[in-house]
């Protein structure tokens, strides 16, 4: 008996090794193309922000280890940058997480035309950014919609809003496009964990005698924690990693100041100014920066796995 135990766990653990070898087999490739094009850029952004170097010069690059990392911080510009990051990032960011999660429940709520909404919905976020901004230029000339609808609600006659001329109309502006582009794509997320929750749970807190809004509140937020931890992380980064919207608003003319988040700073300081030394430092004080908020956002939201 005890031969033939050991004989089954040795086939057992023989299979379980096959398995994991073929498991790496069948990842390893997309893990070398990872490596490639994500590992690859993240460490010579690192090893070029130590040097001067200056975009199409034939020069060697000058070391000059953390000289680049002191000027950006007793730079105006970056600083500027930083602010109009966080303006534009806290301004889409909250918006986008809470309306999504609310759309997401209407749909869900919806017997009739669900699909029809999330294809809708969803629409925006296979546009391309370039797409999405020109559309949104349009629609924020003097002529246009924008002016139009403002002067509708606000009950007034002929009133230009300057939503590309005034600072803050600037930057609510951007905020404007980036939202109406991405809330669908979250709104898919929230729908996809809402589904995920059995109808039982619902059922048992309503013959309990929780209404709609007690059921939302302590049955369906908490077990959509690990949802809106996703949701949270995925558009925190986005909002960090902003540039076509403001990019193009600047080719249209717009005021670059209010606006000049940190990608279209590194943009102009490597494309324009040809420091790229400078450049791959800003990089890689916003990869910094994404990575600490990331691990933030998830250790605050640690918690036991959600059982239903």
């Amino acid at each position: 008996m005890k031969k033939e135990k050991k004989s089954k766990e040795k086939k057992v653990s023989g299979l379980e090794r096959k398995k994991a070898v073929w498991g790496i087999v069948f990842v390893l490739p997309s893990i070398i193309l990872f490596s490639i094009f994500s590992f690859y850029p993240i460490g010579y952004a690192f090893f070029v922000s130590l040097y001067k170097k200056e975009l199409l010069s034939l020069e060697s690059p000058k070391f000059i280890g953390l000289r680049n990392y002191v000027r950006l911080l007793e730079s105006d510009s970056f600083w500027n940058s930083v602010i109009a990051t966080l303006k534009f990032a806290v301004g889409t960011f909250v918006p986008m997480v809470v309306f999504s999660l609310l759309l997401a429940t209407f749909i869900l709520g919806r017997k009739r035309f669900q699909k029809l909404f999330q294809v809708v919905y969803y629409s925006p976020a296979i546009m391309q950014s370039a797409v999405a901004a020109l559309v949104w230029l349009i629609i924020f000339d003097p002529r246009s919609i924008a002016n139009q609808f403002m002067n509708f609600i606000l009950n007034t006659k002929g009133v230009d809003y300057k939503w590309l001329v005034n600072e803050n109309m600037l930057v609510l502006s951007t905020i404007i496009v980036y939202f109406w582009k991405y809330i669908g794509y979250f709104t898919v997320l929230f729908l996809a964990g809402l589904a995920s929750i059995p109808r039982e749970i619902h059922e048992a807190a309503r013959i309990d005698g929780a209404n709609r809004f007690q059921d939302f509140i302590y049955i369906t937020l908490p077990l959509l924690k690990p949802t809106t931890t996703l949701v949270s992380v995925v558009a925190m980064i986005q909002c960090l990693r902003t540039f076509s919207t403001q990019y193009l608003f600047v080719q249209a003319g717009a005021s670059v100041k209010p606006i000049e988040v940190i990608t279209l700073n590194i943009y102009h300081t490597a494309i324009r100014d040809r420091n790229i030394g400078r450049a791959s430092a800003m990089s890689v004080l916003l990869f910094i920066v994404i990575m600490i908020l990331t691990i933030i956002q998830l250790r605050v939201s640690r918690s036991e796995e959600v059982q239903y």
